[in-house]
């Protein structure tokens, strides 16, 4: 310790271990901060990692930015508006798309019941489409072909409603349920048979919602099934950029405004999901600040040991003054007590959590072994495993706040000691 201020000096020596009761209130206020801070960088690591993943999988099936007219109508001549959006700096690909609602009544050939459900069919051009998305990696099972008369249906539904790879499927459309009902009115008795379509393959779109309310066919048959009246026009585009973090998709989406007009309007994955994302954050958020209570916890327990041990030094605290030490000197004396708890909690809180991250899929394992539970389904949450992103940021905010936070809880002992006369001091038993 030479070379140190006396203050500090005389701080780590206090702070040795001793089997007295101050000592043990020390080493447990010291795990207060070390699990405090651990418990931040885990959950906020973990909760981090959780919308990186949550971003990538909107992403991987939404169009960056999507463009519809703005009166709700089709848009017929989509190859021209195509290569008007092309020429924009931001872009890499546009393609086309239709999504209606339809109706599925199931055909099985084993004598089980039929199955009767609705959902939305999104038809695209497997091509272009290949250029936007990831959806022609979604295939789990069967073929990535959209002929004519052909669906690929996620596996949600397919496991739902018992589909397998090669089932025809009767299809209903709006339009076409319209009519008959438009011809019941008119007292006709005319049938009208539904259109079948073959399931070609069985896909992964990554998100249970849309897993289970959507289903891909065909450009040309999505169309039809529109029943918009010209075959030729769609409902919408999706555009992909060449960077889409929250920043350039803002930028992309209002120069594409500008550029088009009020005819269309533009939309972005951000917007589309903004409840989504914004729930997230605000959760990521909320549970930043709950968790921070640990570490003021441990801080009331920080400020309890100095004010005990400020009581048991009082005489020496007397001896001090008496031979020149300086209030100052005194409550230095005390925050470099204070400072050293709080840099031995936040150290071993910052080792334990990046430990316990780099191991969270062990630990998960083990737990679920233990308690007989699956705490991770990844039927729920989509995940194979537990993900996690240490962003240093915010590694440094909270081991810089919980320095401050363990800091000012010696403030009050600290100023304690430093106003305490060294003749009240020195009668002190």
């Amino acid at each position: 310790m030479a070379g140190l201020p006396y203050e500090f000096a005389l701080a780590l020596r206090y702070l040795r271990p001793k089997r007295t009761f101050v000592s043990i209130i020390t080493l447990i206020c010291i795990l207060g901060v070390t699990l405090g801070v651990a418990v931040l960088i885990i959950v906020i690591s973990v909760m981090t990692g959780f919308g990186i993943q949550i971003r990538e999988r909107l992403i991987g099936f939404n169009a960056h930015v999507t463009i519809e007219s703005a009166r709700g109508a089709e848009i017929q001549d989509w190859e021209g508006l195509s290569r008007r959006i092309a020429t924009n700096s931001w872009v890499k690909g546009v393609s086309p798309y239709v999504n209606t609602q339809i109706m599925i009544k199931t055909q099985p050939t084993d004598g089980r019941p039929s199955a009767i459900f609705g959902t939305i069919a999104r038809g695209i051009d497997p091509v272009l489409e290949a250029q936007n998305s990831k959806l022609t990696n979604t295939l789990m099972n069967g073929q990535f072909r959209l002929g004519p008369n052909s669906l690929l249906v996620p596996y949600v539904v397919a496991r739902n409603y018992r589909i397998q790879v090669g089932d025809r499927l009767a299809i209903y459309s709006v339009p076409a349920l319209e009519r008959m009902v438009d011809s019941l009115r008119k007292g006709e008795e005319e049938a009208r048979n539904a259109d079948d379509y073959t399931v070609r393959g069985l896909i992964d779109l990554g998100m249970n919602d849309l897993n289970a309310n959507l289903i891909l066919t065909s450009l040309p048959d999505a169309q039809d099934l529109w029943g918009q009246g010209n075959r030729e026009g769609v409902q919408g585009l999706s555009v992909m950029l060449y960077s889409f973090d929250d920043t350039a998709t803002l930028k992309a989406s209002r120069e594409l405004q500008r550029q088009l007009g009020s005819d269309y309007f533009v939309g972005s994955w951000l917007t589309t999901n903004s409840d989504y994302l914004d729930a997230i954050t605000t959760e990521k958020r909320v549970m930043f600040y709950i968790l921070f209570f640990i570490v003021i916890v441990a801080a009331f327990g920080i400020m309890s040991a100095l004010i005990t041990f400020v009581v048991q030094k009082t005489r020496e605290i007397g001896i001090l003054k008496a031979i020149g030490a300086t209030p100052t000197s005194v409550a230095l004396l005390f925050l470099g007590q204070s400072l050293v708890v709080g840099m031995l909690g936040v150290l071993s809180g910052l080792g334990a959590g990046l430990l316990a991250l780099r191991y969270r899929n062990e630990f998960l394992g083990m737990m679920n072994r233990l308690t007989g539970y699956d705490l991770f389904p990844a039927s729920i949450y989509q995940f194979s495993a537990l993900p996690a992103k240490v962003v240093p940021e915010d590694v440094l905010v909270i081991c810089a706040v919980s320095m401050v936070i363990c800091v000012l809880a010696g403030v009050l002992p600290a100023i304690r000691a430093a106003w305490l006369q060294p003749v009240d001091a020195l009668r002190h038993d």
